[in-house]
């Protein structure tokens, strides 16, 4: 660390607020904002290039991570510049700007029978990192985004995923794209819609399957419904007719674990 930054206005701070606050600087720059240990470990394993890291030393102490060590640059910031940066309470003292890494469909490493989740416009941070993790502990192969209305790189994502996005394929597409290629793939495509749909544990998630939600407030669009193999539900026995889509997408993936593992 050859600096040590202790004002709020230095331009390199001022660069970094800018790319948590604002998408279209993170599109232009060609980077995002990743922080805390656990997250940077995670981020790094997964390949993507560290850029800049920001280092409290009165908080995270010392020792550097090697990994970290790589990065073109690393900074070290008084606790009261850090206060400033810091995106959440109790974090661990760091901070980086990770370069940028965009995943198309044809990327995806899939396995012989994939189980991959569709998020149709989804339009939540903390919903889509929700939904991260669970397909991380569910061992999905994939979260396909269409037609997003949320940054993959927002920080609420990153924050809620608890690292999940860098552990789980994550891809933002069209919905068209995404239903070709599921078609190309044979992979099943299961709709979760309360219309014309059987319960979800009487579907078959042994094979290939992409399980497919919407928003809550107005569920999925026809050219999903058109396109689905089968249409499930979750039983719903209270006065509401829907839940969480995390919440949802985390039923429907176990139960494609009991399936595969029963």
């Amino acid at each position: 660390m050859t600096e040590l930054i202790t004002s709020a206005q230095n331009p390199k701070i001022k660069k970094l607020l800018a790319l948590q606050q604002k998408s279209s600087e993170r599109r232009s720059e060609g980077l995002f904002v990743v922080e805390g240990r656990r997250e940077i470990e995670h981020c790094v394993e997964a390949g993507y290039e560290i850029d800049t890291v920001f280092v409290c030393p009165e908080v995270y102490g010392s020792v550097i991570p090697s990994a970290v060590e790589r990065s073109r640059a690393v900074f070290a910031v008084s606790p009261s510049v850090y206060d400033k940066i810091a995106y959440r309470a109790g974090t661990e003292g760091i901070i980086a700007e990770v370069k940028a890494r965009r995943l198309t469909l044809e990327d995806l490493k899939l396995t012989e029978s994939p189980l991959i989740v569709v998020l149709e416009s989804v339009e939540k941070p903390g919903n889509l990192g929700a939904v991260l993790r669970s397909a991380d502990a569910s061992g999905a192969d994939a979260v396909i985004v269409c037609d997003p209305l949320t940054d993959l790189y927002n920080p609420n994502l990153i924050r809620s995923s608890i690292g999940a996005i860098f552990t789980v394929q994550c891809v933002a597409c069209s919905s068209q794209e995404c239903i070709d290629f599921l078609k190309s793939k044979g992979i099943s495509i299961l709709t979760a819609q309360l219309q014309d749909s059987e319960l979800y544990y009487d579907s078959d998630m042994k094979k290939g399957v992409a399980i497919v939600m919407g928003t809550e407030s107005t569920g999925l669009t026809d050219i999903w419904r058109k396109a689905a193999d089968a249409h499930i539900r979750i039983p719903m026995l209270g006065r509401l007719d829907s839940l969480n889509v995390s919440v949802s997408a985390a039923i429907l993936l176990y139960e494609a674990v009991r399936q595969r593992n029963g």
